[in-house]
Parts: structure tokens; C-alpha cells; sequence
């Protein structure tokens, strides 16, 4: 297997919702929704990449907290690690400056949205979570 491509997301919530982000039509996956997030850097912690990739993407500043989800898919084109983190918009509205759409999505909402494949994982915990009361 190829070395895996270290990715990081940030998982921000309001309101019982969670917000995620649909893909550029030229982009891998295009059209496809996501967290937001990105590649880290060479010498970046996936908390620093996280916050520069908020700023590049949103024009926002975050907090990021512990790591909600950590998972390794494998696409047909790379291998990626994704470390998910809760993460808090402390500065800013988010501005599309790199996605097509965003949404705030309650996780009972999320089988009608067309998520890249990694996440999928993911979205299972929070429907898990929201199931067993867990979610907020």
C-alpha cells in the first residue's frame, strides 16, 4: 500500500447540526460533500494545518480541539489518513472561497447528501451518536 496522504477536517457544530462543504467540479471527487480541511504540510502539526486550511478555504479562524475520528480510506488515485477535529469558528463567517456550497446538516440529514467515501465512517459515529443521545 502507498504511504497514506496525512489529511485533517475540522468538525464544527451548531445546533444539534454540523457544517460540511461540497467540492469544486475540477477537484478528485468533485461535487462530492466534505468537512472542510486539507493536506498537512511538511513541519505543520494537523493543528496548524487545520487552521491555515480553515483561513485558505473559509476565511475563518478556528479553534481546534481533541480529535473526534481518525480513519484511513483508500481511493483508487491515493491512500489518505483523516484525522477529524472538533473544531469552533472563533473568528469570522465562512466565505466559500473554494467549495460550491455549504450546508449546516443534522446528522439525521446527512443520507441525502453525497459525501466522499472517507467520510463515510464518520457519518456513521454521528448518527450513532445522535441515536444514543450522544450528539450536540
Amino acid at each position: 500500500m502507498a504511504k497514506a496522504t496525512e489529511v485533517v477536517a475540522a468538525l464544527i457544530r451548531k445546533d444539534g447540526k454540523f457544517l460540511a462543504f461540497q467540492r469544486p467540479g475540477y477537484k478528485a471527487r468533485g461535487h462530492l460533500w466534505e468537512f472542510v480541511g486539507g493536506k498537512v504540510e511538511k513541519g505543520e502539526t494537523g493543528e496548524e494545518a487545520l487552521i491555515r486550511e480553515c483561513r485558505e478555504e473559509l476565511a475563518v479562524e478556528v479553534s481546534v480541539g481533541k480529535i473526534y475520528y481518525e480513519v484511513t480510506h483508500v481511493y483508487p488515485d491515493l491512500t489518505v489518513r483523516l484525522t477529524l477535529f472538533d473544531a469552533e469558528i472563533v473568528r469570522g463567517e465562512p466565505t466559500l472561497l473554494e467549495h460550491e456550497a455549504m450546508a449546516w446538516i443534522a446528522p439525521e440529514e446527512a443520507a441525502r447528501f453525497a459525501f466522499c467515501p472517507a467520510d463515510e465512517e464518520i457519518l456513521r459515529k454521528i448518527r450513532e451518536e445522535k441515536e444514543r443521545g450522544e450528539w450536540q
